[in-house]
């Protein structure tokens, strides 16, 4: 059994990849989690998942460095963790077409591929995840500007035939004001979960640990387990789902 679900907004500074390590660990309670950094260009998923120091990542993989994903995968948190490196160089570099093959190299080892998107459509690296993906989890924040890319995401993936596992609000101010009864009135699949602005969340960046494993007993670590038990993870098929990955086309972006 597998499934892929990108992790993807439309706007920066939504808590992306804070989401993507806090619903990969409350997913892992039940399920064989891996979490892949597929934003090839603005990667930051290994400070918070403290793998600064990985000597693999998969940007090597992507430049042709390694033939072999799992050199780049480290067993965290009780997930599995592939982080991309820093170095612009291997962005500009990196092959797209590889990430679709090394997508497919790990779907055969887990139960749940959590890919953390880029927040763009600009690019075909920044589609890809998308692309490849079952279903979206969208993460938005109560803002116009981010609700208003969130819905271009949410329409790219549909037109792809990728669908939506939810949407997520992430840090919340005011959940009385309005803004979420309205704005989910556009998005497809449930409000997975509101997550409230959190200090904590900050912290655990500061600390380079996930959200789940700094502060466990957070109002945001709740939200977040309450997200995942209502993503109901369905079995993909490993063939099948392998086959898809290798065989889908790299996208123009939009």
């Amino acid at each position: 059994m597998v499934e892929a679900f990108a992790v993807a907004s439309g706007k920066g500074g939504t808590g992306k990849t804070t989401s993507t390590l806090a619903l990969g660990m409350a997913l892992a309670d039940e399920h064989d989690v891996t979490v892949v950094d597929a934003d090839t260009g603005m990667a930051n998923l290994l400070f918070h998942a403290g793998l600064a120091d990985a000597e693999t990542t998969l940007h090597d993989v992507l430049v042709g460095e390694t033939a072999d994903v799992r050199e780049a995968a480290y067993d965290r948190f009780g997930m599995r963790v592939v982080p991309c490196g820093t170095s612009l160089a291997a962005f500009e570099a990196a092959d797209p077409g590889r990430l679709r093959d090394a997508v497919a190299e790990l779907a055969a080892d887990t139960d749940v591929l959590l890919l953390d998107s880029p927040a763009t459509l600009g690019s075909k690296a920044a589609v890809l995840p998308v692309v490849l993906a079952d279903r979206a989890v969208v993460v938005l924040r109560p803002t116009v500007p981010a609700l208003s890319d969130g819905l271009k995401v949410q329409e790219y993936a549909l037109s792809y035939g990728t669908g939506i596992a939810g949407t997520l609000f992430n840090k919340v101010r005011d959940p009385a004001d309005g803004t979420i009864e309205k704005a989910e009135r556009y998005f497809e699949g449930p409000t997975l979960a509101t997550v409230p602005d959190s200090d904590a969340a900050r912290a655990a960046r500061a600390a380079g640990e996930p959200l789940l494993a700094y502060a466990p007993d957070s109002e945001a670590a709740a939200a977040y387990r309450r997200a995942a038990d209502r993503i109901d993870v369905r079995d993909g098929g490993e063939d099948a789902v392998a086959d898809r990955f290798r065989s889908a086309v790299v996208p123009d972006p939009p």
